[in-house]
């Protein structure tokens, strides 16, 4: 080799600590950039809890008290955070555009959608 070549080999060093690392030198082939979150279904068949003994907490027999917070109040018709409620049908909404279609229910799916949050008035 030619002695230009090798003295730029010496004083350049082949990795400099301020250039980014390219993400497949930092993550070889067959891993994952992003760190999975393992379902509850998954840790239990992971963990083998059948052999655990029963008094033992762990995932499938924690159990926890109520919550002391309020619940969220959810419009019934879009699934969005409903800071109203119609009075004469008893619905949560959203917006006035959800109350247009609430009023143009008939009473038999205003029933429907009262059950679904379990808050149907049973008429005799």
């Amino acid at each position: 080799m030619e002695p230009e070549l090798l003295e730029a080999e010496l004083v350049l060093p082949a990795y400099f600590s301020f250039k980014k690392i390219q993400i497949y030198e930092k993550y070889p082939k067959g891993q994952s950039s992003a760190k999975r979150f393992k379902h509850l279904k998954q840790i239990i068949q992971a963990e083998n809890f059948q052999n655990y003994p029963p008094d033992e907490p762990n995932y499938v027999n924690i159990e926890s008290p109520p919550s002391m917070h309020p619940s969220k109040r959810i419009c019934d018709i879009t699934g969005y955070e409903a800071p109203y409620h119609d009075p004469r049908t008893k619905l949560r909404y959203a917006n006035a555009g959800v109350f247009k279609v609430i009023r143009s229910l008939s009473n038999d799916y205003v029933q429907r959608y009262l059950a679904l949050r379990n808050a149907a008035i049973v008429l005799r």
